[in-house]
């Protein structure tokens, strides 16, 4: 079982920064991709960005490019978002997900939420105006 811990959220003002942080209790190099999601009040879960866990792809949302990075560090089982520029429409629970390796051949899969098999219990970040 996979077992996903997200940290880094907080309340931060427009235009402010943020890092969150998701760990991996297993984290399998050849065969995870790896998503963070937000779900804002009264609205779907959506996709936000992804990295293949064992190869250089990654993705992000239409809605955060310029503003927000994905990265990981292998070495340190960690996924990581850092999010630029916030704005109040950010705001929301993000969580990471775990699928498999192949969710990360296309945009679509990566950023699509039917597929992850495994959850974080998620972290809230809220930007004020």
């Amino acid at each position: 079982q996979v077992q996903l811990t997200e940290s880094g959220g907080g309340s931060v003002p427009a235009g402010g920064s943020l890092r969150l942080s998701c760990t991996s209790s297993t984290y399998d190099l050849t065969s995870q991709c790896m998503g963070w999601f937000r779900q804002s009040s009264g609205k779907e879960r959506e996709g936000v960005a992804a990295v293949s866990v064992g190869g250089p792809s990654t993705y992000l949302a239409d809605s955060v490019k310029g503003r927000f990075t994905v990265s990981k560090d292998n070495a340190k089982k960690t996924m990581y978002l850092q999010m630029d520029n916030l704005k109040p429409e950010d705001t929301a629970v993000y969580y990471c997900a775990a699928g498999r390796w192949a969710l990360c051949q296309t945009t679509t899969r990566a950023l699509g939420t039917a597929d992850y098999a495994h959850w974080g219990q998620g972290t809230q970040v809220t930007v004020s105006s």
